[in-house]
């Protein structure tokens, strides 16, 4: 499972999420990247997003 850390999320806990593969938005050289275009290039290369953005829209 391919797990995907939102700029907002503290990068440290990728260290906690043991087994899986875990990348942050700016190791993807996404940072800075819009809400729907972000969750469009999520979508193709993750299985899960986690955020605490409450502005992102579903």
């Amino acid at each position: 499972m391919r797990i995907l850390l939102d700029e907002c999320v503290d990068r440290r806990f990728a260290r906690e999420i043991i087994g899986y593969e875990v990348k942050t938005v700016p190791q993807m050289g996404w940072a800075g990247v819009k809400n729907g275009k972000l969750l469009a290039l999520a979508v193709e290369e993750f299985d899960v997003f986690v955020t605490v953005d409450r502005n992102l829209s579903f």
